[in-house]
C-alpha cells in the first residue's frame, strides 16, 4: 500500500464522513440567516435600537438590495429557475439512482438554497409592494429570518439524519 492510499484511507474522503463538509455545511446556514436580503441583521437590530441615520441607512440599503433582487428576478428568472431545476435534478438522479455520495450532499445543500432564493423574492417584492419603514421593516426582516431559520434547522437536521445512515450504510458498519 503507497503512502497516498495510507491517507486517503485515514481521511476518508467521502463527503458526509469529511469534516470540512460540515463545516461548509455550518458556514452556507450562519451566512443564509445573519444576511437578511443581502442586509446583515445585526444593522436591522441597531437600527431599531438606536433609530435615526442608522435606521434611515437600514431602509437604503434595503431598498438597494430589494431592487436588485427584483431586477434579478425579472430579468433572468426563468433561465435561473430553468438551471437550477436542471442542476437540482441531475444532482438528485445522481445521488439517488446512481448513488453518487457527493451529488446526495450537494443536493442536500443546494435545494434548501433555492428555496431561501425563493423566499427571498418574495419577501423582495412584497417589500417593493408594501414599502414597509421604520420598526414595520426591521419586523418584516425578522420574520424573513425566522422563516430561514426554520428551514435551516429542517435541513440540518435532514442532513445529519442522512449523513449518519449513510455513515453506518457504507462505513466500517455497513456494505
Amino acid at each position: 500500500m503507497n503512502i497516498w492510499q495510507t491517507v486517503l484511507e485515514v481521511i476518508d474522503m467521502r463527503s458526509f464522513s469529511n469534516l470540512w463538509y460540515w463545516i461548509a455545511l455550518a458556514v452556507l446556514w450562519s451566512t443564509a440567516s445573519h444576511f437578511v436580503l443581502g442586509v446583515p441583521f445585526d444593522l436591522a437590530q441597531k437600527a431599531q435600537k438606536l433609530g435615526g441615520e442608522r435606521m434611515q441607512d437600514l431602509e437604503d440599503l434595503v431598498r438597494i438590495n430589494v431592487n436588485r433582487l427584483g431586477s434579478i428576478a425579472e430579468i433572468s428568472g426563468l433561465v435561473i429557475v430553468a438551471m437550477a431545476s436542471a442542476g437540482l435534478t441531475m444532482l438528485f438522479g445522481l445521488g439517488v439512482f446512481y448513488d453518487v455520495e457527493f451529488a446526495q450532499a450537494v443536493f442536500l445543500m443546494a435545494f434548501p438554497m433555492t428555496i431561501i432564493f425563493y423566499l427571498n423574492v418574495r419577501t423582495a417584492q412584497r417589500i417593493q409592494a408594501e414599502a414597509p419603514r421604520g420598526n414595520e421593516l426591521v419586523d418584516t426582516l425578522r420574520r424573513h429570518r425566522f422563516k430561514t431559520q426554520l428551514i435551516g434547522m429542517l435541513f440540518i437536521f435532514i442532513t445529519a439524519m442522512w449523513g449518519m445512515y449513510q455513515n453506518v450504510a457504507t462505513g466500517p458498519l455497513g456494505g
